[in-house]
């Protein structure tokens, strides 16, 4: 193909195909389950059935005796061997100044199991069938114990406590802003709009699901895990951790990932399960969790019921914010789980909007359900959805036109860089411009004549909004790389962040390509070794701002120790050596060596860059995202007719790749927006959705028009070299309010808008149908 014959077409900025497909299409990719050792154990979970019970005893001996079965390990035997619990809430408070609190997070449930699906034992066998047959012949002896299933139960006088350190079942809270100024901004605003929002719970649904295969090295005794996660050094630290070995006795393997959307951060019960077994056993033992298993244990994403209010002057200026959320973070409250709600989200929730004046009271509240984690955007959907409806709202209860609302609040460009109330800084943004490209482009003031189309087909239509930004980066800045020239014609790039399916080995090998100037097929990028480097990983949408930069700036390097290495070849001055496409040339001369020759004259043969850099700061990317919509009176049912959205992500290294994130990202907001849902059954918390047969993931016909995507690349980032700004989340965050906005337009349309503060997600058909007709 000769867009990989030409550097100048495979640089960045160029629509290339990603370069990991054509090896997956084929059926060459190498996923967790593809790696077989010899000899290799299976592995099966004995699952809690019970929300919340006492452990009285686990009676396994009957399934050590069985065939094939080679141990069977229960939650007292790792706690007597040593096995440490998770890391939990640290770093954050309960409202009283103590420490933030959670049940011990142990790898197999001790004494008590708390929610359904929580692994009680480990049957490690030959076979899996064996394994299965054996982990049904552990026989586990329960005490139930009261549950509390929802937030209102938890937080409810008396309650069942899940740990005596939270007699109330806060695990955590955070208060941020005045509140005295708040509610005096409040007493003298002409306006107060008010609203109720659910943001249900989601499952993070990937194709391929939490894969592990942990073994011993039988020379060394040091602990491999190769398995599908996005994040393999936090996965090793928090292992050996776990285990009480040293982390450079235990290394994680990562190859081609089917999808992580966040839900596969960070190490899991069952990572640390599987590493102690191999550990004792000396033997490779692999796990593959099965769909249902996923929706039980998976952390799930969301699950936050928010009390917010806009204050406004008669002008339609915002006076003030205040939210009051409670998030229920399940069953565990981990660090993640909890950061989301009470900080990462906060830190966006005045998102594009001028506003100084904040009371924010976020809680973080324990219940009888899986606990809840990162998820594609993580926070920030919440806070977007948030302030985008009371945005609508406003507009609604104030008459004043919501484009003319959102002008008149925004930041502008003039007071960037911009500090916002939660001492978060914008580096850049032009937000009414973003807002104008997208109005132009969804043809905006062209809807009454389609409004006018639909109603003639017995349909309501309605137009919604969202403009609005998040942030990026996991706050964690420094990336390494090593870079190495080889004599045999390859560039070969290490880099610590990982793939996951989101094409970013194609878009490092487009960076090299810029600054070596070689053709494609001569870089080879590698990915997913903690042996080779360490680093955060890929979460936040970070991989291309941090590790992309990183991948500039030791390739410059590589190519400034390179040149030094070619003036010593051609006896001239360093400062006189010019590099160009592959060579060295002494400026005013034909003297020339070839990159690939200078590395075959070096006594390694290979010119080696070992680079750490950081860049200056977290990204801010933004948009405004447009969809309109036809609800069928006569049913309830609401399809998506059309959707546009303008987004400024700073720099675009591979519009594709960049375009695919948007959509693909869209679609899961629409999701969340339209049919997605975890449910628990309210009396006795088993999970209602826990199949492909109970939990409505969007299908391709969610939409039935084309997304219209484009990006605005004229305000780069400055934080940092390549101007780029994080892509992976930004079409979820402004996907949900823009369909449900839209929503809430076509029932005030038509005669309902005194409902619209009463629309909640997921906007079913049942739902919505009951709410327009009473």
């Amino acid at each position: 193909m000769d867009t990989l014959a030409s550097p100048t077409r495979f640089g960045s900025g160029q629509a290339v195909r990603r370069l990991e497909d054509d090896a997956l299409l084929a059926g060459r990719g190498k996923f967790t389950d593809d790696v077989v050792p010899e000899a290799q154990l299976r592995a099966v979970f004995v699952r809690s059935p019970y929300p919340h019970a006492s452990i009285v005893s686990v009676d396994a001996e009957g399934a050590r005796g069985m065939a094939g079965v080679v141990a069977v390990y229960t939650g007292a035997d790792l706690v007597a061997k040593g096995v440490k619990p998770l890391p939990g809430t640290a770093g954050f408070k309960r409202a009283d100044g103590g420490p933030g609190v959670t049940p011990p997070l142990h790898a197999l449930a001790h004494e008590r199991v708390r929610f359904v699906g929580e692994p009680v034992a480990l049957v490690v066998a030959e076979t899996l069938q064996q394994a299965r047959d054996a982990a049904e012949a552990v026989f586990v002896d329960y005490a139930e114990l009261p549950a509390v299933t929802t937030l209102a139960q938890a937080l409810s006088a008396g309650a069942p406590v899940l740990t005596d350190a939270a007699p109330d079942n806060i695990a955590a809270e955070m208060r941020h802003g005045s509140v005295q100024a708040t509610a005096e901004a409040f007493a003298r605003a002409r306006h107060h709009v008010t609203l109720d929002l659910t943001h249900q719970r989601l499952a993070a649904l990937t194709l391929e699901p939490r894969s592990v295969l942990a073994g011993v090295d039988p020379d060394d005794g040091r602990l491999t895990i190769r398995m599908s996660t996005q994040m393999p050094s936090g996965v090793r630290n928090t292992v050996a951790d776990a285990l009480g070995i040293a982390r450079e006795q235990a290394r994680v393997l990562v190859g081609d990932v089917g999808g992580g959307f966040g839900m596969k951060t960070g190490a899991y019960l069952e990572d640390v399960a599987l590493a102690h077994a191999a550990h004792q056993l000396r033997r490779s033992v692999k796990w593959v969790a099965d769909r249902s298993e996923e929706f039980l244990s998976t952390y799930h994403g969301r699950d936050v019921q928010t009390h917010a209010e806009l204050a406004l002057d008669e002008h339609g200026k915002i006076l003030a914010l205040r939210i009051a959320s409670q998030a229920n973070v399940g069953a565990y409250a981990t660090g993640t789980g909890v950061a989301i709600q009470l900080l990462i989200g906060p830190w966006v929730q005045t998102s594009v909007y001028d506003i100084q004046t904040i009371d924010f009271r976020f809680q973080a509240v324990l219940t009888n359900q899986a606990p809840t984690g990162a998820y594609r955007g993580a926070g920030r959907p919440e806070a977007i959805f948030n302030i985008e409806r009371l945005m609508d709202e406003a507009a609604r209860q104030t008459g004043i036109d919501r484009i003319a609302l959102r002008r008149a609040n925004f930041i502008r460009p003039e007071q960037m860089p911009y500090k916002n109330p939660m001492a978060q800084t914008y580096d850049t943004g032009a937000f009414e411009q973003q807002m104008n490209q997208a109005l132009e482009l969804a043809d905006w003031s062209g809807f009454d004549a389609r409004a006018k189309a639909s109603a003639a087909r017995g349909k309501w239509r309605g137009q919604g909004i969202a403009t609005f930004l998040e942030w990026t980066g996991g706050n964690v800045f420094e990336e390494r790389v090593t870079v190495e020239v080889q004599a045999d014609g390859m560039i070969e790039v290490f880099s610590a962040v990982n793939a996951m399916g989101q094409g970013i080995a194609t878009s490092l090998a487009q960076l090299v390509v810029d600054t070596f100037g070689v053709p494609a097929e001569k870089v080879r990028v590698v990915l997913g070794d903690t042996d080779r480097g360490d680093g955060f990983g890929s979460a936040g949408s970070r991989s291309i701002f941090t590790g992309g930069s990183a991948v500039r700036v030791g390739s410059e390097r590589t190519i400034d120790k390179a040149r030094e290495l070619a003036a010593k070849e051609l006896e001239a001055a360093a400062e006189d050596i010019r590099y160009e496409q592959g060579a060295f040339t002494v400026a005013g001369t034909d003297l020339k060596i070839g990159l690939f020759e200078l590395a075959a004259r070096q006594p390694e043969r290979r010119i080696f860059m070992d680079s750490t850099s950081s860049v200056a700061g977290p990204t801010w990317p933004n948009g405004c995202h447009i969809s309109e919509i036809e609800v069928d009176p006569q049913t309830g049912s609401v399809e998506v007719v059309a959707y546009a959205s303008m987004n400024d992500v700073g720099r675009v290294i591979n519009p594709l790749i960049v375009t695919g994130q948007l959509d693909g990202g869209a679609v899961q907001g629409i999701g969340q927006a339209l049919c997605e849902e975890v449910v628990y059954d309210r009396e006795t918390g088993q999970p209602v959705a826990g199949s492909l047969m109970d939990y409505a993931v969007p299908r391709a016909d969610i939409l039935q028009a084309d997304f219209v995507t484009r990006m605005d690349q004229s305000v780069p980032c400055k934080n940092n070299p390549l101007g780029v700004k994080g892509v992976g989340e930004l079409g979820t965050i402004g996907a949900t309010p823009a369909i449900v906005n839209a929503v809430a337009d076509a029932l005030a349309r038509n005669g309902l808008a005194g409902k619209t503060t009463q629309l909640q997600m997921p906007v079913t058909a049942p739902r919505l149908w009951t709410l327009m007709h009473g």
